[in-house]
């Protein structure tokens, strides 16, 4: 039979399923009945009507009288008739009153009133239908207005059955027609939850939902065995109709993975008879493991849009490559099936959501088959830039640098003078890092444009290798800002243009910023001054000193200025000091930590007085008690020298984990390692990161203690259990005390750039002599570098830090691998790793 005939056999199958679910069937039109004595001496126990009461002559009902008439044969189909209730003038009883007559239809069942409506809710047969079922199922379908009262109801569901949570924008609606008629028949099976409250619909989902459509989503609360685990939830992706829910929901109760053991093209599946695709992971007794944890992540991804199914070869004689891993499975009549040997599960996922992917596959897959045996004799170093890859793909973009300054040797330095504060880029004009921050660069030029006592300028030093050298700039991007009668500060961070522009705002303000009154400290730290920086979000370090403390205030005020641009610090030591510093029950000399614009206030005591402590005690004061780790900030916490805790997440964490590991964190074992997590969906080469601890990526969320500074073991929290402070104390006693046996131990090469850096100005002008380093630069804190961002010693490890412009896809592809299902390309694993992989 094909695909198309088991689609109508299908819904056909669901019309008669909901046609045998109805007491009685067959056409129906409006009741009529001569008057109310004799409507209610007909009323049967268990039969319910839906009764409007009117004079016999009314012509201001006709209107009423048509949607009514017209929603009696739908009515009828769940055992609701329809009847017209003629009444003399004489009568004036409750249902025949002036004050009721056409205001209201009531809803009996028996002789007993369930519900009365307003008869201008009723206005068409959606509205009828929907509000006669919603007072019919007020006991089955529950009506929630809070998150909490949503998770409540989960929490009662969960391990016992599922629910379907529908919202619509407005009751008496198409949708909530939809809804109320599928509760009607799946209402024995799922509980159904409604509401309309649009910020309860945002509450449950991650983005930003349209609060104007109906949206309906199933939670597998079912599966949720522990009370702290979450429902996982499906959203229906089609327009919400009965068809679309029926479908929905069918696709719901179908096996998540189906193990087959024949012939592909001999088996049909839900998926395929609703017009979905099929996916078939190929395994073989020795992977069979990994991956059927493999098929179920990806048809936890792929669910309602395709089917997923594990197929053996041990089993089955597939007359296939060996290297094919996948195979689709459409559901167009004739179409063959198709193998394909791909990297991860995101090809999977891609493949299904585009469908000119397995073309494009395919084709890849044959230019790589002819090009293997060349690959193979090139003895050329492998280059893996992809800053270049990334720069050469658009190279024919224009790039808005109208806001920015040209500088040349003539006019350098009488430009430096235009402006209060002028930043320089120096940059060269071929080099591929250097173009991709100049393509930040401009971004941050149109986001501060307008910006007062800010210049921002540009010096190509491949035209102007002198002045280069005369500024001592040795590599390439340099950024650097300039102020009249001070020492020029250099830049040392990530090259983003977020990063970008905060470090030039930062820099406009004095560093360390001394204020003269209690207002001013206590709006400092409220993030209220200095003004130009009210708006920029960023925590504020207040240091305060007394007279008595002059040695500590010099040192932090040399500390203030290291760290200007990076962070605000301001400085208070006048006469009210030290009521200030009581008023946060700390002496001075003390900080001041002012997160989120001064919610909270955090108070520090200086113990030490050099600026090197100061340096060191600031910056670890300004990390977070658990922080979410990003390429960023990842080398602030490896600085810390301490093995890692760290939770692996698909999205953002829960509220009950992050409460627990929050706990965690800050609970007397802190000293001993970092607690953290990865979001990865942020930040995606942590599938990467995944793949080199596992063989197989394991199921998220995932808790791992990673000591990356002795010996490299990695240890897998027990997934059974729940991640809680009270589950993972123990672990970790048992951990430390040599107790747990590591899921892997990192190996300990050496990883190191592909080539060593070079110092083109050198290239240029062999006859300059080596420069030192700028005044204003720590030889420790920032090395060295080369165009491509590695360290200039050759025999040192580099952390590269992918720019703000390279795809997920160049950073390390994100989603689970599929190497246990069969051998990778030959061509791909006589490949050097690259950096993304680390």
């Amino acid at each position: 039979m094909s695909a198309q005939k088991d689609r109508w056999v299908s819904s056909l199958l669901f019309l008669l399923f909901c046609v045998s679910s109805i007491p009685e069937c067959g056409s129906a039109s409006l009741q009529q009945e001569p008057s109310p004595q004799h409507y209610f001496s007909a009323l049967e126990a268990g039969k319910t009507s839906l009764a409007f009461f009117t004079p016999s002559v009314s012509p201001g009902a006709q209107p009423f009288l048509e949607q009514i008439e017209s929603s009696a044969e739908a009515l009828q189909d769940y055992g609701v008739s329809v009847v017209k209730v003629n009444c003399p003038k004489e009568d004036v009883s409750r249902y025949c009153g002036k004050e009721n007559v056409l205001r209201k239809a009531f809803l009996f069942r028996g002789n007993r009133l369930i519900r009365e409506f307003p008869t201008d809710a009723l206005f068409d047969v959606n509205s009828v239908v929907a509000n006669v079922l919603f007072a019919l199922l007020f006991n089955e379908v529950k009506y929630v207005e809070t998150l909490a009262d949503l998770e409540n109801i989960e929490n009662m569901l969960k391990g016992k059955s599922n629910m379907v949570f529908a919202y619509v924008p407005a009751t008496g609606t198409a949708e909530h027609r939809a809804v109320m008629e599928a509760a009607f028949v799946y209402g024995t099976i799922h509980q159904f939850v409604l509401t309309t409250e649009a910020a309860l619909l945002k509450a449950t989902s991650p983005d930003d939902p349209d609060v104007s459509s109906a949206w309906l989503l199933f939670c597998h609360c079912q599966l949720a065995t522990e009370p702290a685990q979450p429902c996982r939830r499906t959203a229906l992706a089609q327009p919400l109709t009965l068809l679309s829910i029926h479908r929905h929901l069918k696709l719901m109760g179908a096996p998540l993975v189906t193990e087959v053991a024949e012939d592909p093209e001999k088996i049909s599946t839900v998926h395929l008879q609703l017009g979905l695709p099929l996916v078939f992971i190929l395994s073989q007794k020795e992977t069979y493991e990994a991956d059927r944890r493999t098929a179920e992540f990806v048809a936890w991804q792929l669910l309602g849009k395709a089917g997923v199914a594990l197929l053996s070869r041990d089993l089955v004689d597939l007359n296939v490559l060996h290297r094919s891993n996948v195979a689709l499975k459409t559901p167009d009549e004739g179409m063959p099936i198709q193998y394909l040997a791909l990297e991860d599960t995101d090809e999977v996922i891609t493949l299904v959501e585009d469908k000119n992917k397995v073309k494009q596959i395919q084709e890849d897959e044959q230019e790589e088959e002819e090009d293997e045996d060349e690959k193979e004799n090139n003895n050329q170093d492998i280059q893996d830039d992809q800053v270049v890859e990334a720069v050469s793909r658009d190279k024919k973009r224009e790039l808005p640098l109208e806001q920015i300054l040209v500088l040349t040797e003539e006019n350098f330095h009488s430009s430096l003078s235009k402006a209060a504060r002028t930043v320089v880029l120096f940059y060269a004009s071929w080099e591929a890092v250097s173009l991709a921050v100049l393509r930040s660069y401009s971004e941050v030029a149109t986001l501060l444009k307008g910006s007062l006592g800010v210049l921002l300028s540009q010096v190509n030093c491949w035209d102007w290798p002198g002045l280069c050298s005369q500024e001592n700039v040795t590599q390439f991007p340099t950024m650097r800002i300039y102020k009249e009668g001070q020492p020029s500060v250099t830049y040392g961070g990530m090259w983003g243009t977020e990063e970008l522009s905060s470090f030039i705002l930062l820099s406009q303000v004095s560093c360390p910023l001394k204020l003269t009154t209690m207002d001013e400290a206590e709006g400092y730290l409220r993030g209220e001054f200095p003004p130009e920086l009210s708006s920029h979000q960023h925590t504020s370090l207040l240091g305060v000193f007394s007279t008595a403390t002059s040695q500590a205030r010099e040192a932090f005020e040399e500390a203030g200025n290291i760290l200007s641009g990076h962070i605000r610090v301001g400085m208070y030591f006048e006469d009210d000091a030290l009521s200030l510093s009581q008023k946060y029950s700390v002496s001075p000399p003390a900080l001041l930590l002012a997160r989120s614009g001064g919610r909270s206030v955090e108070s520090i005591s200086l113990s030490k007085h050099s600026v090197q402590d100061m340096l060191q005690m600031i910056r670890y004061q300004l990390l977070d008690v658990f922080p979410e780790i990003t390429v960023s900030n990842l080398p602030q916490y490896l600085q810390l020298g301490k093995p890692f805790l760290i939770l692996f997440s698909a999205g953002d964490i829960s509220q009950m984990e992050s409460e627990e590991m929050l706990k965690l964190a800050k609970g007397r074992p802190q000293q001993t390692f970092v607690a953290c997590w990865l979001n990865l969906k942020k930040t995606p080469v942590g599938h990467g990161i995944l793949r080199s601890y596992f063989s197989t990526t394991p199921s998220l969320p995932v808790l791992l203690w990673v000591n990356l500074h002795a010996g490299g073991q990695v240890f897998k929290f027990p997934s059974e259990q729940s991640i809680t402070e009270v589950n993972i104390l123990p672990w970790l006693e048992k951990l430390q005390a040599g107790l747990e046996i590591p899921s892997s131990t990192l190996s300990e090469e050496d990883w190191k750039p592909p080539l060593p850096a070079y110092d083109f100005l050198q290239m240029m002008e062999p006859s300059v002599p080596e420069l030192s380093p700028h005044p204003g630069d720590t030889p420790a804190q920032h090395p060295p570098q080369s165009p491509g961002g590695d360290t200039a010693r050759g025999d040192t490890a580099t952390q590269e830090e992918p720019s703000r412009d390279t795809t997920a896809e160049e950073v390390g592809s994100p989603g689970r691998g599929l190497r246990g299902t069969a051998p990778r390309l030959a061509a791909r694993d006589k490949q050097g790793k690259r950096h993304s992989e680390l």
